[in-house]
């Protein structure tokens, strides 16, 4: 059986897990789910998820969510191999650390510069917008060092940072003078599975998001 998958399609996220389970070859059953709505907030949703956020998965009674251990429990329990994300403990240390540098620095940085401008109507606040570009920083150089951003093959420390990195891209962030991350957006496109589907019709589904949002203002 399918695993239910509840997802916003701009939401990079779960843009990531869509990524990973084209990369794995898993079918996903997508349940768009409007968060306007309150379709999150329901009983039933609760019941999958009490913490009610998306993404979040339900495979035949197992339910998970947060992005980054979803990706991590698709490749473990349904790839072919250990390519995405290998049982080695020093590659698969790697792989952890850009995701979690992806989760507490340059997604958190993003949310904490976007979000209250982009849902809430704030004013952009300059200091933040440097903390995004010292993260930005810090990505390109762990790029400097290899392909991919944990050695030489894809793994889903990848698939979650361009989730995030091409968010930046659509709403116009200057990635110019970041060389290196310019050249793994490109390898990355390329050779992740299913990419244009998974991320990049639906980071446009973002983009549209907000200047539908940003009108008038």
């Amino acid at each position: 059986m399918p695993i239910d998958f509840y997802y916003v399609p701009g939401s990079a996220p779960c843009r990531a897990v869509l990524l990973a389970a084209k990369a794995v070859g898993v079918e996903l059953n997508l349940k768009l789910t409007d968060l306007m709505k309150g379709e999150h907030m329901t009983p039933e949703f609760l019941k999958i998820n009490p913490q009610h956020t998306i993404p979040t998965i339900n495979d035949n009674g197992f339910s998970l969510w947060e992005s980054r251990a979803i990706m991590g429990y698709l490749v473990n329990k349904y790839g072919k191999d250990d390519s995405l994300y290998p049982k080695d403990p020093v590659k698969r240390a790697v792989v952890d650390q850009r995701m979690f540098f992806d989760l507490g620095t340059l997604y958190q940085r993003l949310a904490d510069y976007y979000y209250p401008v982009y849902f809430a109507g704030a004013a952009f606040d300059p200091e933040k917008k440097t903390k995004i570009m010292d993260a930005l920083q810090f990505l390109d150089t762990f790029l400097s060092k290899s392909t991919y951003a944990a050695g030489e093959q894809l793994t889903i420390a990848d698939l979650t940072l361009v989730a995030t990195v091409t968010t930046l891209e659509v709403v116009d962030f200057d990635l110019s003078s970041f060389k290196n991350i310019i050249r793994w957006l490109d390898v990355v496109k390329k050779n992740a599975p299913g990419y244009e589907e998974a991320n990049g019709k639906n980071v446009l589904a973002f983009k549209a998001l907000v200047d539908n949002l940003m009108k008038g203002r």
